[in-house]
């Protein structure tokens, strides 16, 4: 009979607050750095074990935000699932000190109400998601995505509601685009749920938030923002710099097994050799500052001005080390930026 140990966080977990935390716009909200993705590496696909491992080693090093959906997995649900059995093994005693998110606005389950921005598929959802993760409440309840087809009004209501509810403390927007976020914003302010954190993909390979003008509006209105997909699905990585161009205009040397041979979100041809000089050549800055590319990634999104956190998955608790190593990274330099 497998009998666990009880788990005990390290008792210096928060020795490095100053460093660690960062405010979520004009909120009372601290954030750590770096935060939890549950997007990946914690469905039922994954082993439990490795998933109690990273969380714990995580929580111990000060990364009290754990970031969650209705659909992660695979299967839909099971990250929270997973979630949930953390909960009742290691987490119950600490719940106070998590921050814990979870979303609702891609496809659930079948049917009209599983999918988009309804007031029935909002909260049902998040009903769902505190069943699974064993959860009364969770700190942050995010609109997954913009919906076109359903009012405004109603989708951000639902949000109110649900906060007024005692589900959820906080809520926030992901994707949105920027008219419709000054919509939310104003939305909410006025019945007194601010918005608390916008979650957009920002990376050196993609600034469509700062070039569409959401993180100037964010920092500007004491919204937070967070970064998800900060490595790009792992492009901005050691994982393809070996790869080489060809004659013929593509790219060889793609590692087997690497997220780009599984090709769901992250395909062979979106690796050009022009995108391949250009990872060669930002791991060249990365050298001259004595990180690795992944490393110099995430530093460089904590440099830009109203980001409070950036996402991150972890594999293993020695990728989640070399990913926490950005927050004390140095500066960026004018030529660097």
């Amino acid at each position: 009979m497998d009998i666990k140990k009880p788990y005990t966080p390290a008792p210096d977990r928060y020795e490095q607050s100053e460093q660690m935390y960062r405010r979520c716009g004009r909120s009372g909200v601290l954030l750590p750095k770096i935060s939890l993705g549950f997007w990946h590496n914690f469905g039922s696909v994954d082993p439990y074990e490795r998933s109690r491992e990273i969380t714990h080693y995580a929580f111990d090093h000060g990364i009290t935000h754990f970031d969650l959906a209705n659909n992660y997995g695979p299967v839909y649900g099971s990250a929270e699932e997973t979630m949930g059995r953390l909960m009742d093994d290691s987490f119950r005693p600490y719940r106070d000190e998590l921050f814990i998110a979870t979303k609702a606005g891609y496809d659930m389950w079948e049917g009209p109400y599983g999918n988009w921005g309804s007031r029935k598929y909002l909260m049902a959802s998040l009903n769902q998601s505190l069943q699974r993760m064993h959860l009364d409440y969770v700190d942050l309840f995010y609109s997954h995505r913009y919906d076109p087809e359903t009012p405004l009004e109603e989708t951000l209501q639902a949000l109110v509601d649900i906060v007024r509810s005692g589900k959820a403390l906080y809520v926030g927007i992901s994707r949105w685009p920027l008219e419709a976020l000054k919509t939310a914003d104003q939305y909410l302010r006025e019945r007194d749920v601010p918005l608390l954190i916008y979650q957009g993909r920002l990376n050196l390979l993609d600034r469509e938030p700062q070039e569409e003008g959401i993180m100037d509006y964010c920092a500007d209105h004491g919204i937070g923002f967070i970064s998800f997909s900060p490595l790009a699905q792992g492009l901005l990585t050691d994982r393809y710099l070996n790869c080489e161009s060809t004659a013929e205009g593509t790219v060889s040397g793609i590692p087997a097994g690497s997220r780009m041979t599984r090709g769901k979100f992250l395909k062979e041809d979106m690796l050009t050799p022009e995108l391949l000089d250009y990872l060669k050549h930002l791991n060249g800055i990365a050298q001259g500052r004595n990180e690795t590319l992944a490393e110099m990634a995430l530093a460089w999104i904590l440099h830009q001005r109203g980001v409070t956190s950036v996402l991150v998955g972890a594999s293993s608790t020695g990728q989640l080390e070399k990913n926490l190593r950005c927050i004390s990274a140095q500066p960026f330099s004018d030529e660097e930026i």
